[in-house]
């Protein structure tokens, strides 16, 4: 688009004016000027993309000693319909919706009609608009059917400082549990542990997820994984409370609790609930006792951590990538847990 300048009268008004213009106002100035300087009305819608009738309507509104007749106007029409609605028909609605404040225009026309009141939903939504605007219906508060969960005091945990970032094996092990519900009647729960640096898991069975079974874990998971616990994180289950809270505050083990509904800042282990669940519970006949279970579960963490490439490690195992960094000695016997 080409750059006019302005005719000497408009651009003394844009400058000097007491008024300030809009972009939009502007182009509008602009135009005029282009029409006064060339009289050429195609040229100017051309320029500035309107209409000949737009820019005629701009013209004959415009005063070149008052920027406000370059202002936008309303379009409402000077002359609108005024209501016409029976005064007991206006009571009649307010009176039923008052009675029930939660019930919309289409059930409570059905109301004014059994009352032998003739009208419409519409007529019935425009009353209703009519009455809160003029604040003579005011709608109900809403009335919370309980109490907030009041969130228990953890005297150990905290957030995981934005500022933590694990660096070696042992930095952070997120811990979580697993529902497994194999035929109707049975529930066991398993408890995984994954370290986000190495990827090394430990898996356990129980029959239930308690805090004295979570205290029972975290002696796995120290005993199993080729490294010292440093920090685990958990989300909120009432298993990682009381005395598996007091626990990790006895060893020196920092704990790092989720913030609630946030499940995906433990998505290292919660992709590892995914990956145990596709390549062994669905692909084996597991036996659904605790013990006979266990037994199983020892043989594909062996397998999980020291046979089964991982591509996030360069398809390495964990036990070779400890290996490659110097956290376990190459010639060391290999930790499998059969």
């Amino acid at each position: 688009m080409s750059v006019f300048g302005l005719n000497w009268q408009f651009d003394w008004v844009a400058r000097y004016g007491h008024v300030a213009l809009s972009p939009r106002e502007r182009d509008r100035l602009r135009a005029l000027s282009l029409w006064q300087e060339t009289r050429d009305v195609p040229l100017a819608c051309r320029t500035f993309g309107v209409s000949r009738a737009t820019l005629y309507r701009w013209r004959r509104r415009f005063d070149p000693t008052d920027l406000t007749s370059l202002k936008e106007r309303s379009r409402r029409p000077r002359r609108v319909r005024a209501p016409r609605w029976p005064l007991t028909l206006i009571t009649a609605v307010h009176q039923v919706r008052a009675t029930y404040p939660r019930w919309g225009k289409d059930k409570l026309v059905i109301l004014l009609r059994a009352q032998g009141q003739a009208t419409s939903a519409s007529t019935v939504g425009r009353i209703l608009t009519y009455l809160k605007r003029h604040g003579r219906l005011v709608e109900p508060q809403r009335r919370a059917l309980g109490a907030a969960r009041r969130r228990p005091h953890r005297p150990y945990a905290m957030r995981k400082p934005k500022e933590y970032h694990p660096r070696q094996p042992g930095d952070l092990v997120q811990l979580d549990t697993l529902d497994l519900r194999p035929v109707p009647g049975v529930l066991l729960k398993q408890f995984t542990a994954r370290d986000v640096v190495s990827r090394w898991d430990v898996l356990e069975a129980h029959r239930r997820a308690t805090a004295a079974l979570a205290v029972q874990f975290l002696d796995s998971v120290q005993a199993r994984m080729p490294f010292p616990i440093r920090a685990v994180q958990v989300d909120g289950g009432a298993e990682f409370f009381a005395a598996f809270e007091a626990e990790c505050q006895r060893r020196g083990i920092r704990l790092f609790v989720l913030p609630p509904k946030s499940p995906k800042l433990n998505g290292a282990v919660e992709r590892a609930q995914r990956t145990h669940t596709e390549e062994f519970y669905e692909v084996t006949e597991c036996s659904w006792t605790v013990e006979a279970l266990n037994r199983e579960l020892a043989q594909w963490e062996g397998i999980y951590n020291t046979v089964r490439p991982h591509q996030a490690l360069g398809y390495l195992t964990p036990l070779q990538f400890l290996q490659q960094h110097g956290i376990i000695p190459k010639e060391s016997p290999s930790v499998s847990h059969m």
